[in-house]
């Protein structure tokens, strides 16, 4: 049984124009996704900056409302829901932001930030309890109890990010949206969070939405991936699997920008022409063929479908299993 599950979600931003500011056009952040992710599972959603990732991030915990499509946690349809049933329901979902200073209220205490969530849901029934269950989350996160009457800026990036982990863990949530969690923070500091987020997922059975650019930081934490492109999923697969024998030219182009740590591994790069097309006015046909170094006559006209080339590994591409890009 799924824990998630997204079908067909859309997010079209309204643009307006001249003097009465009427709506002509639309942002396409996100345009037609689905997917599904499974109680404890980590699921990574990677792509380049713009391709309405962090939007669907939002946008499935309700901070962005949905144009279109439905969300389902637990079975119950969260498009459906508002005000105070919405709220509710908020316990089982919380997010990870991207930037672990900006994301924290400098004017609140560590005790203040982490305690919210716990007075927004009355669940402490006494100022002790509610002590001690900030000191526990503390201490589950890597943080001395003592740094509880602290404020943001005496703590260091990563030292900020435990503390906007130990927030999203006050609820005892099912699901976390990390919304690329570790990309301000140094290397090693990277290497010390995705560690943490691990052992707190093997020992409360959190599943993870786990949004990052980076290909290598998404195989070390993920089972799953999914590799979106101006605003749609074009590739779906296993991890290793996908950084192993990737089918779309995009995700190819992708992990061919990976560093390699072993200098004998030489891997050709694939330098992608051109930008990324506006979600204004996407291209018709496949969304990638404008910059597809394969790319042929139908690409341009003919949108293609998610198809299986091997088991469980789907492409939106016409050339799978027909044809390879470029490795």
């Amino acid at each position: 049984m799924s824990l998630l599950e997204v079908k067909n979600l859309k997010v079209h931003f309204p643009v307006r124009h001249g003097m009465f500011s009427r709506v002509r056009e639309s942002v396409k952040a996100v345009d037609g996704v689905s997917f599904s992710l499974a109680p404890g599972e980590t699921l990574g959603l990677v792509g380049e900056s713009g391709c309405g990732k962090s939007t669907l991030g939002r946008a499935i915990l309700r901070l962005v409302e949905p144009t279109a499509g439905e969300i389902f946690l637990g079975g119950e349809n969260l498009t459906r829901m508002n005000g105070a049933e919405l709220r509710s329901r908020r316990r089982k979902f919380q997010m990870i932001f991207q930037d672990p200073f900006g994301s924290l209220n400098p004017r609140m205490t560590v005790e203040d930030i982490v305690g919210e969530a716990l007075d927004i849901h009355d669940l402490t029934d006494s100022p002790a309890a509610r002590r001690r269950r900030i000191e526990e989350l503390l201490s589950a996160v890597g943080l001395d109890a003592a740094y509880a009457q602290r404020y943001p800026h005496e703590f260091s990036g990563g030292q900020r990010q435990r503390i906007g982990i130990a927030r999203a863990l006050a609820v005892e949530p099912e699901l976390i949206i990390c919304d690329e969690p570790v990309s301000a923070l140094d290397v090693s500091v990277q290497a010390q969070i995705i560690n943490l987020l691990r052992d707190l997922q093997q020992q409360r059975g959190i599943a993870y939405l786990f949004i990052a650019h980076d290909l290598a930081v998404v195989e070390h934490i993920s089972r799953r991936v999914l590799v979106m492109y101006l605003g749609k999923i074009v590739e779906s697969a296993a991890a290793k699997e996908i950084i192993r024998a990737p089918k779309h030219p995009y995700t190819q182009a992708l992990i061919s920008a990976v560093p390699e740590v072993d200098p004998d591994t030489k891997r050709r790069q694939i330098v992608l022409p051109g930008d990324v097309p506006s979600p204004i006015h996407p291209p018709g046909g496949c969304p990638f063929h404008p910059r597809c170094p394969i790319a042929e006559a139908r690409c341009k006209t003919e949108a293609p479908g998610f198809c299986e080339g091997e088991k469980e590994h789907f492409a939106a591409c016409h050339l799978t299993g027909t044809g390879s890009a470029p490795r």
